[in-house]
C-alpha cells in the first residue's frame, strides 16, 4: 500500500471531487473505508463520472445522518455492508441524503465556470450547446433556475456569452417555464434560447441503476431503478406537452426506454397531433423492435457515441455478451427505422469547483486521480469518428460493427439533426441563407480524406461571423 497522507484542508471544510470510474481499476466499488484514514476531520463527497452515484466518507455520512436504520429513498439505493451499515456509496435519489449538507459554490465561481467551459468548447469547434441543467436524481430542481438567473442572464446582459445555449429545466417546474416562455418567448437573445423540460426514469449502466427487463449479471436480483414514480412522470409529461413544451427524458436501460416510448405514445394520443419532438436522452440499450418505434412515433434519439468507448469493456460483464451485442448503442438500427438521430457529448458546463479537487484514493499502490465531474469530453469531431468507427481504446476492431453509421449520417446527426432536435433548425445547424453564420475551419483540405479517416483538428471557430477561437 502507498503511504497515506491526511488532506491539507481546513478542518470541517468539505472536500469535493468526482469523475471516478471503478471500471478503470477492475470494477470493484470504493467504500468510505478507502478514504476515511486521510480525511478524519473533513467530510468528503466524490461523484462518479456519470453523476448517478457518489462516495461519502464516514464523516459526511455522520453529518447527513445516514445510518444503518436509514431507509432507501424512492428511486435511490444506499449501498450497505452485510451488517447493514452504509458503505459510503449512494445511488441516484439516495444522493439527496447528503447533497443538502454540501455548501453551494458561489455565484462568482459558477460564472467563472461558464466562462472557462465556453472558452474550451470553442477550441473544439462548438458554437451551440443544449444545457439540460444541474438536475440529477437526488438534487433539487432549483439549481437549473439559479444558474439561469445568476449565471446565464448575467453573462448575456454583460455581453460575456460566447456559446449559444438552449436551456432545459426540470419537468417538475414545467409551469414556471411555460410562464416564462409566454412572457419572453423562446428566443431571449442571440445567445439564449428557452427549450423544454427534462426528467429521468432510470439511472446509469455504470452505477447498475439503469432499468432492464433482466437482472444485472454482476449484481443478481438487481434490475436497476425507477428514479421517478412512473405515474407522476406521466402526469408531468402530459401537462407539459399539453401546454406546448418539449419534453426530454433520460432512459438508459431497455425497460426504461420501452416505458418512455409507451408513455410518449399515450401522451401524444391524448393531446393530439402536433410537432412535439419528444426526446429520449441516451436511448442506450434497446429491446428488440424498440429502435423502430422511435421513427414510428417521431421521437428524437439523443445519443452520445463516446459513451460506448467506456462501456464496450464493461457492458458484457453487466448484461452478458448476447444482450450487450443485441441492444447496445443501436445507431444504424435507429436510422433504419427513420428516427431523428442527434449526436451529443453529455459534457457538463460544470458549475462546481474545478480547482481544489484532491487526489484522495490510494489503493493497491495505484493513485487514482479524481477530476471534476465529466461524463464525456466535448469533442464533436471525436463523436463523429466514434459513431463511424466504433473502435474502443486498445481495441483493433469495431464493437458491434453492424451499428456503425456513415460519415454523412454522423455529420448530419451532429449538426442539422441536433439543431432540429431542439427546435433550433431555423436558426442553426447548416450554412444556409437566413441562418446564423456559425462555422469552423478544419485542418484538412480534402473532404474525401476527412470523410474516410474522420481525423482533423479545429483551426478556427466563428460565431455569428466573428472569430472567437483562437
Amino acid at each position: 500500500m502507498c503511504n497515506k497522507k491526511k488532506l491539507d484542508a481546513k478542518e470541517g471544510s468539505w472536500i469535493l471531487g468526482g469523475g471516478w470510474n471503478n471500471d478503470f481499476w477492475g470494477g470493484e466499488l470504493p467504500s468510505a473505508s478507502w478514504i476515511d484514514e486521510i480525511s478524519p476531520r473533513n467530510p468528503v463527497w466524490l461523484i462518479r463520472m456519470d453523476g448517478h452515484m457518489a462516495l461519502a466518507n464516514s464523516l459526511a455520512l455522520k453529518i447527513a445522518g445516514v445510518i444503518s436504520l436509514t431507509e432507501d429513498p424512492v428511486g435511490g439505493t444506499i449501498m450497505r455492508m452485510p451488517s447493514g451499515e452504509p458503505t459510503g456509496l449512494l445511488i441516484d435519489a439516495a444522493m439527496e441524503l447528503v447533497t443538502p449538507w454540501v455548501k453551494e459554490i458561489s455565484v462568482d465561481e459558477r460564472r467563472e465556470a461558464l466562462f472557462r467551459a465556453s472558452k474550451y468548447a470553442l477550441t473544439r469547434g462548438v458554437t451551440t450547446v443544449i444545457d439540460l441543467g444541474r438536475y440529477f436524481p437526488g438534487t433539487t430542481d432549483e439549481l437549473s433556475w439559479k444558474d439561469f438567473q445568476d449565471v446565464y442572464l448575467y453573462a448575456d446582459s454583460s455581453k460575456k456569452m460566447m456559446i449559444r445555449t438552449c436551456l432545459f429545466f426540470p419537468i417538475t417546474t414545467w409551469s414556471r417555464l411555460l410562464d416564462l416562455k409566454l412572457q419572453k418567448g423562446s428566443v431571449l437573445s442571440e445567445w439564449l434560447y428557452l427549450g423544454g423540460v427534462k426528467a429521468f426514469i432510470d439511472g446509469s449502466l455504470g452505477s447498475n441503476s439503469a432499468l432492464f427487463y433482466e437482472e444485472y449479471i454482476d449484481t443478481p436480483n438487481n434490475y436497476g431503478l425507477e428514479v421517478m414514480d412512473p405515474e407522476k412522470l406521466s402526469n408531468f409529461t402530459m401537462a407539459a406537452d399539453k401546454s406546448g413544451l418539449q419534453v426530454a427524458i433520460h432512459a438508459i436501460g431497455d425497460k426504461a426506454n420501452d416505458m418512455i416510448l409507451d408513455m410518449y405514445e399515450s401522451v401524444a394520443a391524448a393531446n393530439g397531433d402536433r410537432d412535439r419532438r419528444f426526446r429520449i436522452e441516451h436511448a442506450q440499450h434497446l429491446a428488440p423492435g424498440s429502435a423502430n418505434r422511435f421513427g414510428q412515433l417521431h421521437i428524437v434519439a439523443s445519443v452520445q457515441p463516446d459513451h460506448l468507448l467506456d462501456d464496450a469493456d464493461s457492458v458484457a460483464k453487466k448484461l452478458g455478451s448476447e444482450r450487450a451485442v443485441k441492444e447496445s448503442y443501436l445507431f444504424q438500427s435507429l436510422l433504419n427505422g427513420n428516427a431523428l438521430l442527434a449526436l451529443g457529448s453529455d459534457w457538463p458546463v460544470c458549475f462546481r469547483k474545478s480547482l481544489h479537487i484532491y487526489n484522495v484514493f490510494t489503493y493497491s499502490q495505484t493513485l487514482l486521480r479524481l477530476f471534476s465531474l465529466q461524463v464525456a469530453d466535448i469533442n464533436p469531431l471525436h463523436s463523429i469518428r466514434t459513431a463511424v468507427k466504433r473502435i474502443p481504446p486498445k481495441w483493433d476492431h469495431a464493437w458491434i460493427p453492424s451499428e456503425r453509421i456513415s460519415f454523412t449520417d454522423a455529420l448530419i446527426a451532429q449538426t442539422i439533426s441536433a439543431a432540429r432536435a431542439a427546435f433550433l433548425d431555423h436558426h442553426l445547424g447548416s450554412l444556409s441563407p437566413g441562418k446564423l453564420a456559425d462555422f469552423v475551419i478544419l485542418s484538412t483540405n480534402s473532404w474525401d480524406e476527412f470523410s474516410k479517416d474522420v481525423s482533423a483538428s479545429v483551426l478556427a471557430t466563428y460565431v455569428g461571423g466573428k472569430q472567437l477561437y483562437p
